[in-house]
């Protein structure tokens, strides 16, 4: 399963310590993340991840085209909803491409456990679903 991971500055030490939580979970799935977040995450982790551009830089996009494309199955997001981002209009775009692909997308801590959680657990294969 492709897995994007992203997270605002104020939610990247969050996101670090979600994934030293489910190591063991992730390290079975193919990871991609914008780039401070996913450089952040492989020095604590040594989690292999495919990182794009820092989200201001375009990372969100790139990411977005793997959404578009049918390339991404699941995207955790630790947004910050207390600070206006100056990229703000790349990640209504991002989320707005999740709904219209159907593509999974939680953007907190408690969101992120519940499907993580039930990717282990074997009841994530909502492509399958009719």
């Amino acid at each position: 399963m492709n897995i994007a991971l992203i997270a605002h500055d104020k939610k990247k030490k969050d996101m670090v310590n979600f994934m030293v939580a489910y190591t063991s979970i992730l390290e079975k799935h193919t990871l991609y993340a914008t780039g401070t977040t996913g450089k952040r995450i492989q020095e604590a982790t040594g989690l292999p991840i495919e990182r794009f551009q820092s989200g201001p830089l375009g990372g969100d996009q790139q990411i977005g085209a793997k959404v578009a494309t049918n390339d991404m199955d699941l995207l955790i997001f630790f947004r910050d909803p207390l600070t206006a981002q100056p990229h703000e209009p790349d990640i209504s775009a991002l989320m707005r491409l999740c709904d219209v692909y159907q593509i999974p997308l939680v953007t907190n801590l408690g969101g992120a456990e519940v499907m993580v959680r039930a990717l282990d657990a074997g009841f994530f294969d909502w492509r399958n679903l009719q």
